[in-house]
């Protein structure tokens, strides 16, 4: 339930597929279109997008206990505003915790990523965030500060440009449209190096470990000899404590997970039985992994004419949804080790719940 990673139709950038796997970008070459002298946006190539209809086919298809529906499939607008109600619950804690991160050690984090670097960020959003992460960096800059945010929906870009150069008029800002891989492609041609890297919210726990070494490693050539990455990263914790985070008492979350019910009725036609299924979040502390499912209540069968599909499902068969991996500080830097980084600072917030973590390139 990261939002780093959600359906590119609503504004948000996908990097690994169905199964998790990093998803193909096709690059082409960027065009750029100038607003002030202070912003402006530049086009990247968008790759090949995920079809709802194609993976919902594909992950129902599967045998008995390994069939899945895409989490990035979570966020259209009803999707979005559950999401949002989410980050409000007191049960959800991983917004807060990183949030309060930024509050309490903006300056020092700053200070430890050296004067003048250009900040990427991966997926702003809202730019909740970076009006957090980015005044610290701006008052101690000689000049002006150069905001590079890599994000697929450039409405929502042109929004947050708008309220970034109102609150720091020192921000440059050069608004990169376009998938995170394409993006990073493109960077040198954006701003130079070293360069300070971006990516917060716990995206990274929607991966495998390996896939998020594999997805670092794409970074650590872009940083530059003195860059850093700052990434947010969700600690492991008590079983209560998770479970509750992901399964919360006013039942918000679990609207989130049937809204891909939802979107399957209205978009593909489906006939399915939305309160025919629970909501169940479960950790697994072996592997430090939330997981979250879609549970048949009783036996029944999800018709989808328009794809020619039928799926028939036994009482108390599962579909799985989202993984959320969860981390040790040995693990956190088991990661950055096999993407050729390291963990030089990490900060925490005050229960010691999330980290935000500044990689850097290992020496030889």
């Amino acid at each position: 339930m990261d939002p780093g990673e959600q359906d590119p139709g609503h504004g948000k950038n996908p990097v690994a597929n169905a199964d998790g796997d990093p998803a193909e970008s096709r690059v082409s070459s960027p065009s750029q279109t100038l607003t002030r002298d202070t912003v402006r946006f530049v086009e990247v190539g968008r790759g090949r997008q995920p079809d709802f209809a194609t993976e919902v086919a594909e992950g129902l298809g599967r045998p008995a206990g390994e069939k899945t529906l895409p989490y990035r499939f979570f966020y259209d607008a009803r999707g979005s505003a559950l999401f949002d109600r989410i980050t409000e619950l007191e049960e959800y804690y991983p917004t807060d915790a990183e949030l309060s991160i930024l509050k309490t050690h903006g300056e020092a984090i700053a200070a430890s990523c050296g004067v003048d670097l250009p900040v990427v960020e991966l997926g702003s959003g809202s730019a909740t965030k970076a009006r957090l992460l980015l005044p610290p960096f701006c008052a101690q800059a000689t000049e002006s500060l150069h905001y590079v945010p890599i994000d697929i929906s450039r409405a929502a870009l042109e929004e947050n440009a708008r309220t970034l150069r109102t609150e720091l008029p020192r921000l440059r800002i050069t608004a990169v449209v376009g998938e995170y891989r394409a993006g990073l492609a493109h960077l040198d041609e954006v701003c130079g190096r070293p360069r300070i890297i971006s990516w917060l919210g716990g995206s990274i726990g929607n991966m495998t470990r390996d896939q998020a070494s594999e997805f670092l490693a794409l970074l650590t050539p872009q940083l530059g000899a003195e860059g850093s990455a700052l990434v947010g990263v969700d600690l492991r914790k008590d079983r209560h404590v998770l479970e509750r985070a992901y399964d919360d008492s006013e039942g918000v979350t679990a609207e989130f997970n049937k809204n891909l019910l939802h979107r399957m009725q209205n978009e593909l036609g489906a006939d399915v039985d939305v309160d025919g299924f629970r909501h169940v979040a479960q950790y697994d502390t072996e592997t430090g992994r939330v997981a979250m499912f879609l549970q048949s209540v009783g036996r029944q069968t999800i018709g989808i004419e328009s794809i020619g599909l039928e799926v028939a499902l036994e009482d108390g068969e599962r579909i799985h949804t989202e993984s959320s991996f969860k981390y040790s500080f040995d693990e956190i830097e088991d990661v950055a080790q096999a993407a050729g980084l390291h963990v030089e600072e990490r900060w925490l917030d005050r229960d010691r719940r999330f980290s935000l973590n500044r990689l850097v390139r290992a020496s030889g």
